[in-house]
């Protein structure tokens, strides 16, 4: 039985790699974008279930971990990046290829240097902004778009997005990970916290509230990293005039 453990998280990895194709076949169709969207939001949820089912089955392993990347780049690189130019940046002449090939780039970039560091183990915070935020945070914004809309809008800051993420992603930013369900420490109560308030928010106007949310999440990484600048600046000049008086005595004694 042990033999055929692996089975089950592989499962759902074949399901999200189909989600990241069927999500290809419709964008290259020209017809539906929200549906193309929607696969790969579905997608996502195949991704999170694979490492769950990994870890409850203690089935994790190297193998799981790069089938799983393999399938994450196709859904969350190629998909959104098709998705995103045969509905909008087509627009955007010689620029649409080059921002479509700059986020599969770093999303390719993420998946490798993510693989390098993965442990079997549960996960600890991300480095950089993780592939599946960014592909969704795109693929919500298409529907957000569409909702207020009817159509994709905001030229200039899709682009903007697309560099920024793709420079998020390659970063050095830490990102918080799921939380665990333990209650045992305040930080992580208030990561359940969040997730409950904005799984309600989801539950009850999913199209307006899922981009808002996830773009959230990725200004908490960056304002996150300002906090700790500041607060390191803060320190060393806090400490710098302190070892100039010791200085001084110490001359003084000489």
């Amino acid at each position: 039985m042990n033999r055929y453990r692996g089975i089950f998280p592989s499962i759902f990895t074949m399901g999200n790699l189909f989600c990241g194709f069927a999500s290809i076949l419709v964008s290259v169709k020209g017809e539906k974008p929200t549906e193309a969207a929607w696969l790969i939001i579905i997608a996502s949820f195949f991704d999170f279930l694979d490492g769950l089912v990994a870890r409850i089955s203690r089935s994790a392993s190297r193998f799981g971990i790069e089938l799983d990347s393999l399938a994450d780049i196709v859904s969350f690189a190629v998909a959104p990046a098709v998705l995103l130019y045969s509905f909008k940046m087509i627009n955007f002449g010689n620029i649409s290829w080059i921002l479509g090939f700059t986020f599969i780039m770093a999303g390719a970039y993420r998946l490798a240097r993510y693989n390098l560091a993965a442990k079997l183990e549960s996960k600890s915070n991300f480095i950089g902004l993780p592939l599946p935020a960014a592909a969704v945070t795109l693929a919500s914004f298409v529907i957000f778009c569409y909702y207020f809309w009817g159509e994709m809008k905001l030229d200039r800051f899709l682009s903007i997005m697309i560099v920024l993420f793709s420079a998020l992603m390659v970063s050095t930013i830490e990102y918080e990970a799921i939380p665990k369900f333990d209650l045992s420490t305040r930080k992580d109560r208030n990561k359940i916290f969040l997730l409950i308030v904005a799984g309600l928010a989801l539950m009850i106007k999913t199209q307006l509230v899922m981009f808002p949310i996830l773009a959230i999440y990725i200004l908490s990484g960056i304002v996150k990293l300002i906090v700790g600048l500041l607060d390191r600046t803060v320190r060393e000049e806090l400490t710098r005039p302190r070892n100039l008086f010791k200085k001084k005595n110490k001359d003084d004694e000489v």
